[in-house]
């Protein structure tokens, strides 16, 4: 009988491990559908996970759900937008659950939620997107009643891990978030009387119409919920908050009607000790206020009470007080003292836009400066307006001496101020400045203000202020950074608008400088694209960037002794700025430089990725030597310029790119240079292509060269020059020049010459003489040079032996005509003679006389017509003539010519 016992208990356990093992792989399936098909049919969202696993050994006896990845996805508006997501969700139900139809309704006894995300959004036409419950009419109410109750909650524990909540409001301008959250709740809430236990950390992020009330704010939470499930009522017993370092105690209820929510809770401080106060300031920047030493009191009291519907919230009153309290930080020297606190933040109402603050007294005193501030800052959540008043004298430096401010602030400077100032964010927001009231003065000595933005840091030897109802007068503002020093006046007609609305600083200034480094303004900034920057960047990535900052919209009139500018050194700057949109625009702006003057106008832009800049330039009596050793731009323009020394004005328009270091990009420029050179002198040593022509041509001596008054100009664009043909002179030799350079000085210039022919050589010049005729004396031939390769090592090549030569025939050509005229004049006359001579002459005789005498004008020689020197006929004398003249003039040695 025993063993009989046995036998069926052991198989009975076996049939019980089985189901157990069996059930969730037969339900699962079953589960992951009837959750679903559950929340889907009753919601306009769409609800969806990865995995619905079942477990029965994990919360036995109840059987526990997991859903993995859980989404809960909005329909229109907001189609696409993800309500809920979650990590991971675990619920747990008795096991008789898991057998009820899609039409049953399901009973959750506790659910946990990992790394959840609820993002909660309200559209400016009001849309929420929480609003997701189906409305369907044809539905009866008992079918909707049903429909309801698809899952009861009969929870007795819930845990929230790691969760963000955001709610984004933007109809009013209001954005919560509550990050970093771990929540916990114990209770039977299936009870219609039930007290739940609570336990909330968090942080908290609260702003307003773009101002921040609180960033990152800790919150912890420990309370008892009273819950009256039948008349929907939440009571607070007993409980304590913490904000910050704040300790709060909460008493009252909130209870959901049909129609609103009724609250009436009132909270306190739990005691007067003023570290209260600094339990409010962030504790990163209040830092461990345990052993801080603190005099009187600090009190806060609050109550909320009303009704909140769609057009109320609750009014409330909260007091802040504190009378004649100090506080002492143990390793810090000074202590603040003779501190006043008395506010209000009020609504009597429960309009929301009626809500105001009354500062009616802040003050405090270190050492023997002393502050002090009351304000009323009235609907505050509609059209706010400001009236309050400041005065006071603070040595900023006290102020790290009595209070922790991180190390990196490094306060300097005394600040004494006398202001008061009335206006409304209306009239800021839409530029009706002049409803705005704001009178006094206020005055900054010796302050110093560092920042990684600032290569250098800025120290302000005084600052000086007179507020105006419409306008704020900088008396003075004189200080320096790096090498540069600056003394500044002017008008600012935007501060309240710069201040509140980040809108531009507007104004008009009048800006003197002994030394202006533009180097000082310079930023480091990664030169790579920001949005492909990876770990691996390195710091010879990041170069030296100069940014005009986009909130400048003003005029500056500049008057500096020295402007320093990369390696050029400006003196006696005067000009116009204007600034607006990340561009600066000169007007009229003019200097002394390389020993003349250069005048500038034209605008620079730091807008794009890439600094852009279009400029008109002219330069007055350079000093040509020196600027084309400072200037890159002249080094490639024009070369050839190196080798001269003399005087030079120009007119440039220039546009192009801007490198990191607000040079020019040469790859880039475009534009036209017209040029006049004054009094030049030419040293062909400092140009290889000037001794090139030199070794080519023996009469060229380049040095020789006049250059003065050439006036020329050129077009540039995409790395190529291109000069507009000129002509300079040489002795009584014209030289025209066109061609091209690359920046890169690879040339391609034709230089045609017209060469007078007492040039060429003595064998030229005396054939010119025996000839006797005065009008070849200006007798020229033109010698074209062809200039190539690279500036450094040119090539020429020159046609002078082919106009030679044609030269040269020229003249031979001219002679035997001439000859040939003079034979026919002398044979006329020798023919009358004869038919009056003696006719004892034989008609032979007579012919052999005419042959004899045109033999010897037209041969230079008594020969023999009947003979032929054979010799004579194979040499050319056009060839041999030119050779003689070629062998002077092409020779590596110069000769003396014949002037």
């Amino acid at each position: 009988m025993k063993r009989k016992f046995l036998k069926i208990t052991g198989i009975t356990l076996l049939i019980l491990v089985a189901l157990i093992i069996a059930i969730p792989l037969l339900l699962e399936g079953k589960i992951a559908d009837i959750i679903k098909n559950k929340v889907n049919n009753s919601i306009n969202a769409t609800l969806d996970f990865e995995e619905a696993s079942l477990s029965l050994l994990k919360s036995f006896p109840n059987a526990n759900v997991e859903l993995t990845n859980t989404s809960l996805v909005n329909k229109a508006p907001f189609e696409g937008d993800t309500l809920f997501a979650s990590g991971q969700i675990e619920l747990k139900m008795s096991i008789k659950e898991l057998f009820k139809t899609a039409e049953e309704p399901i009973a959750i006894k506790s659910l946990k939620l990992d790394k959840a995300k609820l993002h909660i959004k309200v559209d400016e036409a009001e849309n929420a997107n929480y609003d997701i419950a189906q409305e369907d009419n044809s539905k009866t109410e008992s079918s909707t009643e049903e429909s309801s109750n698809s899952f009861t909650l009969a929870l007795d524990s819930y845990e929230i891990t790691n969760t963000e909540i955001i709610y984004d409001d933007f109809a009013t301008g209001m954005h919560l978030t509550i990050s970093e959250m771990n929540h916990s709740g114990t209770g039977d809430l299936s009870l219609e009387n039930s007290q739940l236990k609570t336990l909330t950390d968090a942080l908290v992020s609260f702003e307003m119409d773009s101002i921040k009330y609180l960033n990152n704010n800790k919150l912890s939470l420990d309370a008892i919920i009273s819950i009256d499930l039948k008349n929907s009522k939440y009571s607070f017993l007993e409980n304590k908050a913490l904000i910050n370092q704040l300790p709060l105690v909460f008493d009252g209820f909130v209870q959901v009607n049909e129609e609103n929510q009724e609250v009436d809770v009132t909270f306190e401080t739990p005691s007067s000790d003023f570290k209260n106060f600094l339990a409010v300031i962030p504790e990163a920047y209040s830092k461990n206020i345990e052993d801080v030493q603190t005099t009187g009191n600090f009190e806060v009291k609050g109550q909320f009470k009303g009704i909140v519907d769609d057009t109320h919230i609750p009014t409330f009153n909260i007091k802040i007080n504190s009378e004649n309290a100090s506080f002492k930080y143990p390793d810090l020297p000074k202590a603040v003292r003779n501190v006043f606190i008395d506010a209000e933040i009020n609504n009597t109402t429960g309009i929301t836009e009626d809500t105001y603050v009354d500062i009616k007294k802040l003050s405090f005193i270190i050492d023997q400066d002393k502050f002090n501030l009351n304000s009323r800052i009235k609907d505050l959540l509609g059209n706010t307006k400001v009236n309050a008043h400041m005065d006071g004298k603070i040595n900023l430096a006290n102020i790290s001496q009595a209070y922790p401010v991180p190390e990196d602030y490094d306060l300097k400077g005394i600040l004494n101020a006398d202001v008061t100032t009335a206006f409304d964010m209306a009239s800021l927001e839409k530029k009706r400045y002049q409803n705005t009231k704001t009178s006094g003065t206020m005055e900054l000595t010796g302050f110093e203000y560092a920042s990684e933005e600032l290569k250098n840091p800025v120290v302000v030897d005084i600052a000086a202020v007179t507020f105006n109802p419409q306008t704020v007068i900088l008396n003075s503002f004189v200080g320096k950074t790096g090498s540069t020093d600056f003394n500044t006046t002017g008008t600012l007609t935007n501060l309240l608008g710069f201040m509140f609305n980040d809108e531009n600083v507007e104004g008009n200034f009048k800006l003197t400088s002994n030394t202006f480094a533009l180097n000082d303004f310079m930023v480091e900034e990664d030169s790579a694209d920001h949005e492909n920057r990876t770990d691996e960047t390195t710091p010879s990535s990041v170069e030296d960037k100069i940014k005009i900052p986009s909130f400048l919209d003003c005029t500056v009139d500049v008057t500096a002794n020295t402007v320093l500018y990369d390696n050029l050194s400006l003196r006696n700057v005067q000009g116009t700025l204007i600034i607006r949109d990340e561009t600066a625009t000169v007007k009229g702006l003019r200097s002394d430089l390389f020993g003349g003057t250069l005048d500038v106008a034209g605008s620079v832009s730091t807008k794009e990725d890439t600094s852009t800049f279009d400029m008109d330039l002219g330069m007055n009596n350079f000093n040509i030597g020196e600027s084309f050793q400072s200037l890159e731009l002249f080094k490639v323009l024009a070369p050839l310029a190196s080798a001269l020394q003399g005087k030079l004005n120009s007119e440039v328009k220039i546009s192009g790119n801007l490198k990191e270091d607000f040079t020019p990009n040469l790859a880039t420029v475009s534009g036209d240079l017209l040029a006049e050179l004054l009094s030049t002198k030419v040293d062909s040593k400092q140009a290889p292509l000037l001794s090139a022509l030199d070794n080519k041509l023996s009469f060229l001596n380049t040095k020789d060269l006049d250059l003065s008054d050439l006036k020329t100009a050129l077009t540039f664009n995409n790395g190529s020059v291109k000069v507009k043909p000129f002509t300079i002179n040489y002795k009584d030799i014209a030289v025209n020049v066109d061609g091209s350079h690359t920046f890169e000085k690879q040339l391609q210039y034709k230089a045609t010459l017209d060469v007078p022919a007492k040039y060429l050589g003595s064998d030229v010049n005396n054939l010119i003489a025996q000839m006797d005729d005065s009008s070849l004396e200006d007798l020229t031939i033109p010698v074209v040079a062809n200039i190539g390769g690279n500036y450094a090592n040119p090539t020429v090549s020159t046609d002078l032996s082919s106009g030679v030569s044609k030269l040269t025939k020229q003249l031979v050509d001219i002679q035997k005509q001439k000859l040939l005229n003079q034979g026919k004049d002398t044979a006329k006359d020798l023919l009358a003679d004869v038919f009056k001579n003696n006719e004892k002459d034989s008609a032979q005789t007579q012919s052999s006389g005419v042959k004899e005498a045109l033999g010897s004008l037209l041969g230079g020689a008594k020969k023999d017509s009947t003979k032929v020197d054979s010799s004579a006929t194979k040499e050319d004398p056009v060839k041999n003539t030119a050779k003689s003249i070629l062998g002077g003039l092409l020779g590596k040695k110069k000769k003396d010519t014949v002037n």
